[in-house]
């Protein structure tokens, strides 16, 4: 079988490194918030082009210390998109805050910054940038925008380890840039992981207090805070692999390339680029109708595709209560008013993307596409 993401392999690839890491950790005196975890801070900073980094426990936790960390809390609105990861959506609410979601570009299936623009009222307080899949969103337009309504701009880079615009790594674009270390991510840890970037020195040194009780350096608590400490064993394994994450961003980008030779004429909807973009590609995701016919004729091949996203942030019933959808023509709690959206959810389909595949591989994959979606109409 293979799989959509396989973490194992890369664990293999870098078992050498990961096991000196580990022991280097054992041997250590301090297992939480030591030198594995301020030296990790310091490469991941060094790597995105921030002058500082803060390891937290995960990627969610990354958002909603941000958003916290810049006084986002109940009473304000955040801008944000429907098709998503549930966790974009979780951080907001986690801080009190309403998620405002507006619908995405048809093409690129990241935000529509006209629209962000468009739902702008007298709770917004800032916009969280989700770059889905590794695809930049349309910086340009999103920082003017914050910029000219004074909004703290967050970017969402889980699925973005390596991506740039306009040769500029995201994540240092707006005041934070948050990062999850899910083992299936361009970087990932063995277990759970996050961090967030920042050039703000004042934002920093408060995220570092939130992340451990809002404690001072005293052990005394500034302010309400949680617990999210990236662990010693994680961020050394993270330290591990770092020094390869460029090659292996660019092993991702040359298997797209080779999908989107292999695939031109197969019938589907390929990734399509911002301009002065470069994909981080964590993952493969084409477009197609009938897309659960062609999944079940996968898996009977031994591929196992995925689908991110099934279910779009507006339709979880849990997060009703949290959320208010601004469609193209306004305000409004219509579940319908994100056309694109629901369009998308219902044909998205993730093909496998990691380093470790092999050209074969993905030419397996590719022709097992084509008969799919031959044998499917």
């Amino acid at each position: 079988m293979i799989f959509t993401s396989y973490p194992k392999a890369q664990t293999e690839h870098y078992a050498k490194e990961i096991a000196a890491a580990i022991s280097r950790v054992l041997d250590s005196p301090t297992y939480i918030l030591g030198e594995e975890t301020r030296s990790f801070e310091k490469e991941f900073a060094a790597f995105c082009g921030a002058a500082d980094a803060v390891g937290v426990a995960n990627g969610t936790d990354a958002i909603s210390i941000a958003l916290r960390g810049c006084g986002i809390g109940p009473g304000d609105e955040v801008i944000t998109v429907s098709h998503t990861a549930i966790a974009t959506v979780a951080a907001i609410a986690a801080v009190g805050a309403t998620a405002v979601l507006v619908d995405v570009d048809p093409d690129t299936m990241v935000i529509n910054a006209a629209l962000a623009r468009a739902a702008i009222g007298p709770k917004t307080k800032a916009i969280v940038a989700v770059h889905l899949y590794g695809q930049p969103a349309p910086m340009d337009e999103l920082t003017a925008l914050a910029k000219e309504h004074g909004l703290v701009l967050v970017e969402d880079c889980a699925q973005a380890h390596g991506a740039r615009y306009r040769g500029q790594h995201v994540g240092t674009f707006g005041h934070a840039g948050c990062f999850s270390f899910y083992p299936t991510k361009n970087l990932g840890a063995i277990g759970d992981g996050g961090a967030v970037i920042t050039n703000d020195a004042a934002l920093a040194a408060k995220m570092r207090q939130l992340r451990q009780y809002g404690w001072d350096t005293d052990r005394v608590g500034q302010s309400v805070g949680v617990n999210s400490r990236l662990d010693e064993i994680q961020a050394a394994i993270l330290r591990a692999k770092l020094p390869g994450l460029a090659g292996d961003v660019d092993r991702r980008r040359q298997i797209a390339d080779l999908y989107a030779h292999l695939l031109k004429d197969a019938g589907l909807q390929l990734p399509v680029a911002i301009p002065n973009s470069a994909h981080g590609f964590n993952l493969y995701v084409v477009r197609i109708a009938g897309r659960d016919r062609v999944l079940a004729r996968l898996a009977e091949a031994g591929i196992s595709a995925g689908i991110h996203y099934a279910v779009p942030a507006h339709r979880h019933p849990g997060y009703a209560h949290c959320i208010r959808v601004v469609g193209s023509g306004g305000a409004g709690a219509d579940a319908d008013a994100l056309p694109e959206t629901d369009r998308i959810a219902a044909t998205v389909l993730s093909l496998p993307i990691y380093p470790e595949l092999t050209d074969a591989q993905v030419d397996k994959i590719a022709q097992a596409v084509k008969q799919s979606v031959r044998s499917s109409k």
